[in-house]
């Protein structure tokens, strides 16, 4: 009997994967690159840098923990592969280059004496010594004079638990940063307690909103687990071994313990955004013990299960880890922001009972990851929902990019579509009627100052800007491009949210609503210039604005196919389907459908 060739080649496909992944001993977790994105990688990628970091954290968690190469900010991402040194290890909450952090806290071994200046306590390191993986990341970092520092790090939902191993030394320190300079936060040094705790205000997109939040501090603490030999705290580079209790700018502390041989410290930190003492029970709760691999192994099995939802057959090396490195990527954000049943709210400044996410990038992600996690994470649906309608709840919006509170990144209401969207899809953990009353709110209430102000993105000191130029909209059928900034987008994004508003509407039971957003959700028609055939910006007066005007990270010919909700109409106002699948095969082969980026992503 001849072999079969089918049967063949599906046994090579399955020694291949299981050669390239080790599928059914580790899992998917191992095609995961977790670099993907944060530089040009050697051998790997020189396509340009993504902004992301090489995060070790469960899906959606609180405080993600990654290796510090450099200071982050707004546009700066705390590793980059290219980098050499690092400076500490640190629990950070930005989601992204695009926007900020907040709440931060960072912790350096060190050797010698107590450096808490960044330059100073940086320690170069090799690719070649470390490893990093969603679920652990371990580095050999340079400490002089043929010395070692070896870093091992792994973390739950709101807490992380380090390995040092340190070399043969008199003095061997922790070094923890509160605040940077230009941020006053607080330091404890408890020596009895072998403890170190404190709280860190920073938020670095405050500036993009009007909302004061007095209370919002980064809480946290850090427990060794050898007894301290000396300790202190610092500010600036100035260390005082007398003061355990400080509050200033650009604040931290140490603990200094002796290792007369080759030793391992294990350090526990708990974050919170509630207190300090529910960073301790967070601690408590989730890393009770001083068990590394116990903490480590469930990180991985986390990992394994959701990349198990997706199994991969025929596929080359590089093509699995691209795919299990973007399902990891799409299982980042939004990050939860509940504890254990409460949550602080960045838009009342107020504790709740609870559940909380934050870091939705609406704009970003409404297209395609919000549909994802609607498939693969289910069971966070609900209270993803839930969430922003607290938003509503206690700040009268729900948000466009919660980081935490309300900041003017890019435009429209498409918390409309993950409502939308979930009651679509059948899910039912939240109460439709308040559901309706949050998208009824963005889809009819213009911003303060709509008519006075232009909306431009990341304006600062502004009110929130929920949908631009709505009173025009509801005034022309259209934002005009003499009116407001990205005017086309703003028109054709806001007639997708108000077909989300009317499925909303629906299901609360509002039918005459739902048929007059449903009508109003045509109002895309009011751009298609029919002597050119293209979308086209609108001045107040009903003439035609430039073809190049009013669009926000796209161009005319990739807005053009910016009516997601009613394709049948589209197709229709383009000819019929012949015409329309012609100038869809343009779009692509003229490289029109610029996929890099969102407005092309449908």
């Amino acid at each position: 009997m001849k072999a079969n060739p089918l049967l063949r080649t599906s046994v090579l496909a399955v020694l291949v994967v299981l050669s390239i992944c080790r599928a059914g001993q580790a899992g998917n977790v191992d095609c995961v690159n977790t670099y993907i994105g944060t530089g040009d990688i050697p051998g790997v990628s020189k396509t340009e840098y993504g902004g992301t970091m090489p995060l070790v954290q469960p899906p959606f968690a609180m405080t993600s923990w990654t290796a510090q190469t450099r200071e982050n900010k707004v546009s700066v991402a705390s590793y980059n592969y290219a980098d050499t040194n690092i400076s500490g290890f640190i629990g950070t909450h930005q989601p992204s280059i695009w926007a900020g952090d907040f709440g931060y806290v960072t912790l350096m071994p060190e050797v010698d004496a107590v450096k808490p200046a960044k330059v100073k306590r940086e320690l170069p390191f090799s690719h070649q010594n470390e490893t990093s993986t969603p679920y652990y990341y371990s580095v050999s970092m340079d400490a002089g004079a043929s010395r070692k520092i070896r870093g091992e790090m792994t973390t739950t939902d709101h807490c992380a638990i380090l390995h040092f191993t340190f070399p043969k030394n008199t003095n061997s320190s922790i070094v923890v940063q509160a605040t940077r300079a230009g941020v006053t936060g607080n330091v404890v040094v408890n020596a009895l307690a072998q403890e170190i705790s404190g709280w860190n205000p920073d938020r670095m997109d405050a500036k993009l909103t009007t909302l004061q939040l007095p209370n919002f501090k980064g809480y946290f603490v850090v427990q060794l687990s050898k007894p301290f030999s000396a300790c202190g705290t610092y500010q600036g580079e100035s260390v005082n071994s007398a003061l355990m209790n400080r509050t200033g700018e650009d604040v931290g502390a140490y603990a200094t313990f002796g290792t007369s041989s080759e030793e391992q410290v294990l350090v526990r930190i708990g974050t919170s955004f509630i207190s300090v003492d529910q960073a301790r029970a967070n601690l408590k709760l989730e890393i009770p013990n001083w068990d590394f691999d116990k903490v480590k192994t469930g990180l991985r099995d986390t990992w394994n299960q959701k990349l198990g939802e997706i199994s991969i057959r025929g596929a080359t090396r590089d093509r699995r880890v691209r795919f299990y490195t973007g399902m990891y990527h799409a299982m980042l954000c939004p990050r939860l922001f509940s504890e254990h049943g409460r949550y602080y709210s960045a838009f009342d400044d107020q504790v709740h009972k609870g559940v909380s996410y934050t870091d939705y990038s609406l704009w970003d992600t409404f297209r395609a990851q919000n549909s994802f996690i609607t498939i693969f994470c289910p069971e966070r649906i609900n209270d993803m929902v839930q969430a922003l309608l607290n938003d509503y709840k206690e700040g009268g919006w729900m948000p466009k990019w919660p980081n935490p509170s309300y900041t003017d990144l890019m435009l429209s209401t498409h918390a409309d579509s993950l409502v939308a969207e979930a009651i679509k899809k059948g899910f039912h953990g939240f109460d439709y009627k308040l559901a309706y009353a949050a998208v009824y709110q963005d889809a009819m209430t213009p911003p303060n100052g709509d008519t006075t102000h232009k909306w431009a993105d990341r304006d600062q000191g502004q009110p929130f800007s929920a949908r631009e130029g709505l009173t025009y909209y509801k005034k022309y059928g259209y934002v005009p491009e003499d009116c407001t900034t990205r005017a086309a987008s703003c028109t054709l994004e806001g007639a997708y949210d108000d077909w989300c508003v009317a499925q909303v509407a629906k299901a609360a039971g509002k039918n005459d609503d739902c048929n007059f957003f449903l009508a109003r959700s045509l109002n895309y028609t009011n751009l298609f210039n029919a002597r050119t055939g293209q979308m086209n910006s609108r001045y107040a007066d009903g003439t035609w604005a430039p073809p190049d005007a009013g669009w926000s990270e796209g161009g005319q010919k990739m807005y053009n196919f910016a009516v997601m909700h009613d394709v049948p109409g589209l197709i229709d106002l383009m000819g019929g389907t012949s015409n329309f699948n012609s100038r869809l095969d343009r779009a692509t082969t003229d490289l029109n459908a610029f996929v890099n980026n969102e407005p092309g992503n449908h």
